[in-house]
C-alpha cells in the first residue's frame, strides 16, 4: 500500500522493493562498513575513503577500509566465524572479490543476498543473463555481487626505452630471449601473477571452450602442455631466472622505474596514468594489450551472510553505482577506472558528464584496448596456481 501511494505521488519509489529500500536507509543510519578490499593501490585507497566521506555526510554510513593482501584473509575470516556459529555479527561487511573467492563463497552459502538487483542503482547496468556483471569468471552472480569497476589486463612499459612490444605470450618468450633477464611477472599466488599465466593459457589452448567449463585433470592437461612448453623456455631468461619473482604488481612497478625490468602488469588501464600522475613512473610510460585482445572482467563487491552491517554494505554498494560516482571514479584525476554502467541507460545529461572527463596520453581508449578474453572458469585459476608451485617452487 505504502509503495502505491509513493507511486501515486510520483516520488520514485513505485516498487515493494524500493520502498523497502527507505528501510534499509533507515536501518543504515550509524553503521560502519569495514570493507576488505586489496590496498595495495594508493589511488584506489583514496577512492575508497572518498566514498567513505560521502555516504557517511549523505546516509549517516560510514567506511573503514581493512587493507588486504590477499583476499582469501577475508574468505578465511568468514569461513572461521561460521565454523564457529557465528552467524550473524559478523567482522566483514563487504569484500572487494572475483572468480574463485566469490565461487567459494558462494558454494558454502556464504554470501549475503540475493541483493545487488534490488539496488536502486541497479537500473543503470546491464544485468541481462549474458552481461558481464551477471557473470563472474563463468560463474553466474544470481544478484549475490554488485559491480563497481571495469578490469582488463594490461602490461605497463616505457615508451623510451623499449620500442620492440611482444604483440602476444609468444612474443615474450622472443623478447627474453633477446633481452634476458627484463621479463618477470609477480608471484603467482598473487592474483596479478596468475593473470599473467591464464592469459597465456587462453592464447595457448588447443580448446579455448574447455576452459569455460569447471576442470578436469584431462583438459587441464590437454590445455595447459604447450603454455608449460612455452614456460619452460622462456624461464632461464627471465629475471633471476625465473627463481624468485615480484610479490605483487607495486613491486613489480618499483622495478620497472627503478629500471630494472621491462614490463609491469596490472588490471586497470588507468594505471600507467595514475602512476604517472604520483610520480611513481616515467611520464613516457604506457599500457599495452596483446594484439588479439586481454582478460577483462569486472570488478565487484559481496556483503557475507552474517555481515554485521548489510543494510550499510548495501548503501556502500548503491553509491557506487550512482552515475556521479562511476563518472567520478573514471576521472583520470581521480582513479580512471572505466565505469560499469550501460550508456544506453544514462540520460544525456549523465552521459554528457562522462563526455566531460578530462584525458592522459597514457590513458588508453577502450577501442585501443582490443576485445575483451573471457576469463576462464575460476577452477582453471585453482588448478593453475597449484601446478605452478609444484613445477616451479619445489
Amino acid at each position: 500500500m505504502r509503495s502505491l501511494l509513493i507511486a501515486a505521488l510520483g516520488l520514485g519509489l513505485a516498487t515493494p522493493a524500493l520502498a523497502d529500500w527507505q528501510q534499509t536507509l533507515e536501518a543504515a543510519k550509524g553503521q560502519t562498513v569495514y570493507w576488505n578490499a586489496w590496498g595495495g593501490d594508493a589511488r584506489t585507497n583514496a577512492f575508497i575513503a572518498w566514498v567513505g566521506t560521502q555516504t557517511e555526510a549523505k546516509y549517516g554510513v560510514k567506511v573503514e577500509q581493512v587493507k588486504l593482501t590477499d583476499t582469501a584473509t577475508a574468505v578465511t575470516q568468514v569461513i572461521s566465524e561460521k565454523a564457529a556459529g557465528k552467524d550473524s555479527g559478523g567482522s566483514v561487511d563487504m569484500i572487494w572479490i572475483n572468480g574463485p573467492n566469490f565461487l567459494a563463497m558462494k558454494e558454502q552459502g556464504l554470501l549475503h543476498g540475493p541483493f545487488a538487483g534490488d539496488l536502486p542503482n541497479a537500473k543503470y547496468v546491464d544485468l541481462g543473463p549474458d552481461a558481464a556483471a551477471a557473470v563472474d569468471f563463468t560463474v553466474p552472480v544470481d544478484g549475490y555481487e554488485s559491480a563497481w569497476r571495469l578490469a582488463r589486463f594490461v602490461f605497463t612499459y616505457d615508451s623510451a626505452v623499449v620500442t620492440d612490444l611482444p604483440r602476444d605470450m609468444a612474443g615474450f618468450l622472443d623478447y627474453a630471449q633477446t633481452h634476458p633477464g627484463r621479463v618477470t611477472h609477480p608471484d603467482v599466488s598473487n592474483f596479478m601473477g596468475a593473470t599473467f599465466l591464464k592469459q597465456a593459457l587462453v592464447e595457448f589452448a588447443p580448446d579455448k571452450a574447455a576452459l569455460q567449463q569447471p576442470v578436469t585433470d584431462a583438459a587441464f592437461d590437454a590445455a595447459t602442455a604447450p603454455l608449460w612448453a612455452w614456460y619452460d623456455a622462456m624461464r632461464p631468461f627471465m629475471w633471476r631466472e625465473g627463481k624468485t619473482f615480484p610479490e605483487n604488481e607495486s613491486v613489480q612497478q618499483q622495478l620497472l622505474n627503478d629500471g630494472e625490468v621491462d614490463f609491469g602488469v596490472s588490471f586497470d588501464p588507468a594505471s600507467a596514468a595514475g602512476a604517472i600522475a604520483e610520480g611513481l613512473l616515467p611520464e613516457t610510460a604506457r599500457v599495452f594489450v596483446p594484439r588479439d585482445g586481454s582478460i577483462g572482467n569486472i570488478s565487484f563487491v559481496a556483503i557475507p551472510y552474517n555481515a554485521a552491517n548489510r543494510e550499510g554494505a548495501e548503501v556502500v554498494a548503491n553509491f557506487l553505482l550512482d552515475p556521479a560516482t562511476q563518472a567520478h571514479q573514471q576521472n583520470i584525476e581521480v582513479l580512471g577506472s572505466f565505469s560499469v554502467l550501460d550508456p544506453a541507460k544514462l540520460s544525456a545529461e549523465q552521459a554528457a558528464v562522462f563526455a566531460a572527463l578530462p584525458s592522459s596520453p597514457a590513458l588508453p581508449s577502450l577501442q585501443d584496448l582490443g576485445p575483451t578474453v573471457l576469463e576462464p572458469h575460476a577452477s582453471w585459476m585453482t588448478k593453475l596456481v597449484a601446478v605452478w608451485g609444484e613445477r616451479y617452487t619445489k
